[in-house]
């Protein structure tokens, strides 16, 4: 009996279940609500592009929103340069405590989230409290966010990077140093250029794990919700449908940038 088919319908049918959320998200974002109604029902009364026009009309939401993206964009910022120069390093050079550094990067990449989180909360609770630091410590809120989004955000861009230097070739650096080209020279050049796509994944990689975040940032957030944060408040009373459109611009946002990553990760230098 042939069994060709097995394996390409085992495929569409794994991809069909885990895009269906997606899609349904899309769909009831054009859900034409009955009457003043401003809350999501499991009923699809019929199209409307009302919600796509004003996504922005609950200013807690809006805000909620725009202070997630603030922190993603900083995360980004601060946890790539640092993470890309990590990952350049243990994928390059040897040193003493290059296990332990790699180890490290992985404890923070496996330990639960739930505590990891509870473990900032309890750092900046006790940095607060501590009499010779209170005067600069951060209060719970936008700075404690950004701190703990970059802490969990750097492993992931420095082991994006590692491997992007594990597979480059070496002797296009030896080739530019015999043409008389300084280190530095050689870095910007050659280097920087080949590991590139490396740091921009690992950069995507801190964006949307900052974005998606919950779990690290309800232990931390204060009095300043994030877009997650908001979002599940907003499921005891009822989500409005402008959640849906807004997670289907980031959602096509998205796509389009995985898209860039891939052409970058192909690209031959």
């Amino acid at each position: 009996m042939k069994s060709g088919w097995v394996l390409p319908v085992y495929s569409m049918l794994m991809i069909f279940y885990l895009t269906i959320p997606v899609f349904l998200m899309i769909l009831y974002g054009f859900n034409d609500l009955p009457g003043n109604t401003e809350r999501q029902t499991p009923r699809f009364w019929g199209f409307t592009l009302h919600w796509f026009l004003n996504p922005f009309q609950d200013p807690q939401l809006t805000e909620a929103f725009w202070r997630s993206i603030k922190i993603a964009g900083g995360t980004v910022v601060f946890a790539t340069p640092i993470g890309a120069l990590l990952g350049l390093a243990l994928g390059r050079y040897w040193f003493r405590a290059r296990g332990s550094v790699n180890f490290v990067i992985f404890l923070a990449i496996a330990v639960p989230e739930i505590v990891l989180g509870s473990s900032l909360l309890t750092l900046f609770i006790s940095w607060s409290q501590s009499a010779q630091l209170s005067a600069t410590s951060p209060t719970l809120g936008w700075q404690t966010l950004l701190l703990s989004h970059v802490s969990f955000s750097i492993p992931f861009v420095a082991v994006t990077v590692r491997a992007r230097v594990a597979g480059m070739d070496r002797s296009l650096e030896e080739a530019g140093q015999d043409l008389f080209a300084t280190p530095v020279v050689t870095f910007f050049k050659v280097t920087l250029p080949l590991i590139l796509p490396g740091i921009f994944a690992g950069a995507l990689l801190a964006f949307v794990l900052s974005l998606d975040d919950f779990v690290i940032s309800n232990f931390v957030f204060g009095s300043d919700k994030t877009f997650p944060i908001w979002v599940y408040g907003a499921t005891k009373i009822g989500l409005p449908p402008t959640v849906n459109v807004i997670g289907t611009y980031l959602f096509l946002a998205g796509v389009v940038l995985a898209l860039l990553t891939a052409v970058l990760q192909r690209r031959r230098v």
